[in-house]
């Protein structure tokens, strides 16, 4: 063999594992999904804990709520909203950002609805370890965290509405009152009308005004899980850059009964829609249109990389005098190669859509004793569990 073939050869070789390399490190920069557990004791979610990642820190908390290891809320869940509601703007981070996927880079900030969530959590442990005083606190917390106008903003109807239960729970009908009206006077919060949930607020008001008795206490119960998000692109039409952003599975619709309200976190899942717009987050919609040409241009390398493998392993094939085994394989691996180009595209293009992913698809307030006795209960699929 001479010296000349067996350098084309050592080259090829080379480049052929250079370019898988390459391939390979494109499709591997998406974000994965995140580990659940579930029925662990307080201490060991506590040794769990690591603010560093925050979304797994989002999920532990929900997971402590749920087992009511309250005093791990308590501790950890003010610590996370302090770190995570705001955002910490770096050039490096912003411009490197547009190279890779969406996020890469970037601390997760949490949506204005997240921290209003957190916030009830909050209220809702100090409550059950008879912090009558710091639960107040946290839900007046929870009326800023709603309306402050930074990063991510908006107030929700699930928020407000978790707040008017608790607020009743601790006996302050009149601050409860005030969350009552809004649900009833701004349907705005919704996508859509909810004739059901201002229905519902309005007769609450009316009991509160005439000064009712309640017949019981409320009882708050979480429906499922919020679903998985999927994304596609579409660039007419778009609320959210050039992106689609759909739930894998649909929201429930809402439910009013003589004793309770059956609501959707589907207006949770609007904010996420529309994380990508240009009205929302100017920075964010530009950064996404500078990296769609940049994705493009990642996806033609394993388009490069497959055709230069086939020419290559059949030159030098040719030049060995072989038999077409080396080239037949080289044909075999360039196709493979060009075949990840869409999912290198995919994996360059994909938005950011991290969120809190364990909390509930949808809650049901009610004043029925017993879950089976609330008509808006799920009767099959979601399971409940109690929240209060």
């Amino acid at each position: 063999m001479s010296d000349s073939f067996r350098g084309m050869k050592v080259k090829f070789f080379s480049e052929s594992v250079g370019a898988v390399c390459v391939v390979v490190s494109l499709i591997g920069c998406q974000s994965g999904e995140l580990r659940r557990e579930t029925g662990r004791a307080c201490a060991e979610i506590e040794k769990s804990i690591n603010l560093s990642e925050r979304i797994e820190t989002l999920n532990l908390l929900s997971e402590a709520f749920t087992r009511h290891c309250d005093e791990i809320v308590a501790t950890y869940g003010a610590q996370a909203r302090t770190q995570f509601r705001h955002k910490s703007f770096s050039v490096t981070r912003e411009a490197a950002n547009v190279f890779v996927p969406d996020g890469t880079f970037i601390d997760y900030v949490l949506e204005s609805y997240e921290r209003g969530y957190l916030s009830t959590i909050l209220a809702a442990s100090y409550l059950r370890i008879q912090k009558v005083e710091e639960a107040k606190v946290e839900l007046r917390d929870l009326d800023h965290e709603l309306f402050a106008p930074i990063y991510n903003y908006g107030e929700d109807p699930v928020n407000l509405l978790l707040s008017a239960v608790l607020w009743e729970q601790l006996g302050e009908v009149g601050e409860a009152r005030v969350d009552w009206l809004r649900l009833r006077d701004l349907p705005r919060l919704t996508k859509k009308e909810d004739e059901a949930l201002r229905h519902f607020a309005g007769a609450r008001v009316d009991q509160i005004d005439r000064g009712d008795d309640p017949v019981a206490s409320w009882r708050v119960y979480r429906i499922g899980t919020f679903p998985e998000l999927d994304w596609d692109l579409q660039f007419i039409n778009s609320t959210s850059g050039y992106f689609a952003i759909t739930p894998k599975q649909p929201f429930v619709t809402s439910c009013e009964s003589d004793t309770g309200l059956r609501l959707s976190t589907e207006s949770w899942f609007n904010k996420l829609a529309i994380r990508h717009s240009h009205a929302y987050h100017p920075l964010l919609n530009v950064q996404t249109w500078i990296r769609l040409p940049i994705g493009v241009v990642y996806s033609l390398i394993p388009l490069a990389a497959g055709a230069s493998v086939m020419v290559g392993g059949c030159m030098l094939d040719a030049a060995g005098k072989g038999k077409g085994p080396l080239c037949q394989l080289s044909v075999i691996g360039g196709i493979a190669l060009m075949r990840t180009a869409p999912v290198v595209l995919e994996g360059a293009l994909r938005p950011d859509v991290r969120h809190w992913e364990d909390v509930p698809a949808a809650i049901v307030v009610t004043r029925a004793a017993k879950p089976d006795l609330e008509l808006c209960m799920p009767k099959q699929g979601d399971e409940a569990y109690p929240l209060l």
